[in-house]
């Protein structure tokens, strides 16, 4: 299974898809599908690291939780992410999000993430790996 992450087309909104070898590696793709939504993740940096914590009660919620989280940091900090290490423990979430402030120039973001919905939110196994999805609002 080759770690992955894409787009979905959802309405006025955007779909964001990690696929990954493991549950944690989804969720590393999930974020880098959210970056991507921004800007391209490969003209960003990894030169700053942000520690982020979650729990939820489900691995779904853990997920939009997840993004979530990740959305409140680009927003306070002014950063852009684009490595992830993820570990999960039940539905704790234990995880290092390294990126760079953001450059409008640089960077060129597209769009704003407003939030993580629970619209096509799914977390699951999907072949041979797993799968993590859900719809950001723009």
């Amino acid at each position: 299974m080759r770690n992955h992450w894409e787009h979905f087309e959802h309405g006025a909104d955007i779909g964001v898809r990690g696929i990954g070898a493991t549950k944690a590696g989804a969720f590393e793709q999930a974020a880098l599908a959210l970056t991507g939504v921004i800007t391209d993740p490969q003209h960003v940096a990894a030169v700053g690291t942000v520690q982020i914590r979650c729990e939820a009660p489900d691995d779904e919620l853990l997920l939009a939780d997840w993004l979530n989280a990740l959305i409140y940091e680009m927003a306070v900090r002014n950063m852009l992410f684009s490595h992830f290490q993820v570990e999960l423990d039940g539905t704790r979430l234990s995880a290092q999000a390294s990126g760079e402030p953001t450059s409008v120039q640089r960077h060129q973001p597209a769009v704003e993430v407003k939030g993580a919905t629970y619209t096509a939110l799914r977390v699951a196994p999907f072949n041979g790996g797993w799968l993590a999805q859900t719809v950001v609002d723009v």
